[in-house]
């Protein structure tokens, strides 16, 4: 068979396998579509399947194949992180700073610093968790930040599905999530940050707070049926500027998202946009990411440490959105409902890890572990909110 064959083999298993047991199971509940390809990801790679049938395997995902499946990834997630720095609601944030900013600290900190002593066991353990480029202060803060983690555009959908993203609840929420957003791509390029290549970085700043300057004069000067070339040369450019700088191609698609205002675009267009992103390719991304998961530090302890990321995760979000109600003084109901809106992970925290992953910061093992983390983490958020919120409906 052509190696175009076999790559649309690998594309129909991506798109067909996936949604088949998403309608097959009904799992939509527990499980989004999303959090199902994350999943079928895995199985399909070489630590599950590939290493029960390795014939399989070496057939359908041969190198060439692999290297066509991830120039679709690569293009897919940089449009879809755009997308989520699009999407990010400053104006409003600003307006609501005082609330917003000590919800989201908290919300922000506090599993961080549970994620960072889950990252010290970790270490401790020797179990090979660490990267081969990483100092250990790396690794704990790029662990402990994939456990603060809250995926935006995961929540949009999520809200969505509960009717309540147009609600002062959901609009609450996307304020906190918005604001954790920019911490956690500021967080990582701090871990990114190459004294080596300082210089480049420090040109990078200078030269893209310029073009942001210019770009955002631009579009609003255009026609609104020219903005998406616009936005997207603009991305495109911004993320090959972020990648020769030493960061990350994704910090850069992210960051020229971020910077372009909302309102810029049409609200319908973007949401049907970022829908059929996530339709048509995204699941390529996925499959591509479960190709890197690995078992090597044996099934048990990648399991355990999964375990031990998620108890970070959930109660150390849960805890920190605790006590900002408490502070506020919210109704009670209210900061649980909360804390679990903002466990969605899948899809941010995913790309998060995939960065450190690239750059050396964590372990294949470590990788495994966190995608697990935030597969589970995600999937617990509806059945846990979905009940509290039928019994204790949100004001309209």
């Amino acid at each position: 068979m052509s190696i175009t064959e076999i790559y649309l083999i690998a594309m129909l298993i991506i798109i067909a396998v996936p949604y088949l047991v998403w309608r097959g199971f009904k799992t939509e509940y527990f499980a989004p579509l999303v959090v199902v390809q994350i999943l079928c990801g895995i199985l399909l790679g070489p630590g599950v399947l590939g290493a029960a049938f390795p014939a399989y395997y070496n057939f359908v995902f041969q190198p060439d194949v692999i290297r066509m499946l991830n120039g679709v990834a690569t293009w897919a997630v940089m449009i879809f992180v755009w997308i989520a720095g699009i999407e990010l609601d400053l104006k409003s944030v600003w307006r609501n700073r005082g609330e917003t900013g000590l919800t989201a600290g908290l919300a922000l900190v506090t599993p961080l610093l549970f994620g960072c002593g889950a990252a010290w066991i970790m270490l401790q353990s020797g179990q090979g968790w660490i990267g081969p480029n990483a100092a250990p202060w790396q690794f704990t803060l790029g662990i402990g930040m994939a456990c603060a983690v809250t995926a935006l555009p995961i929540l949009v959908v999520l809200l969505e599905k509960l009717t309540l993203l147009r609600m002062p609840l959901g609009q609450r929420v996307l304020r906190y999530a918005s604001l954790d957003d920019i911490a956690i791509w500021g967080v990582l390029a701090a871990i990114l940050l190459d004294w080596e290549r300082i210089g480049r970085q420090g040109i990078f700043l200078v030269l893209f707070a310029a073009m942001a300057y210019a770009i955002r004069k631009l579009m609003v000067r255009i026609p609104s049926s020219d903005r998406w070339y616009a936005g997207l040369i603009w991305m495109a450019g911004a993320a090959l500027f972020a990648d020769w700088a030493g960061l990350h191609f994704m910090v850069g698609a992210f960051l020229a998202g971020a910077i372009l205002d909302r309102d810029t675009f049409d609200e319908a267009q973007m949401d049907l946009f970022r829908n059929h992103i996530l339709l048509a390719v995204m699941p390529v991304y996925f499959l591509s990411t479960g190709l890197r998961t690995e078992w090597g530090a044996g099934g048990a302890a990648v399991f355990g440490a999964a375990g031990l990321l998620l108890a970070a995760s959930v109660g150390g979000k849960l805890a920190g959105v605790a006590a900002a109600g408490h502070l506020l003084k919210w109704k009670r109901g209210e900061a649980w409902q909360i804390g679990w809106l903002l466990q969605t992970k899948a899809l941010i925290m995913i790309i998060f890890a995939s960065i450190l992953l690239d750059r050396g910061i964590i372990s294949n093992a470590a990788f495994t572990a966190s995608l697990l983390m935030a597969a589970g983490s995600t999937m617990l958020t509806m059945p846990m909110v979905a009940p509290s919120l039928k019994k204790d409906p949100p004001p309209a």
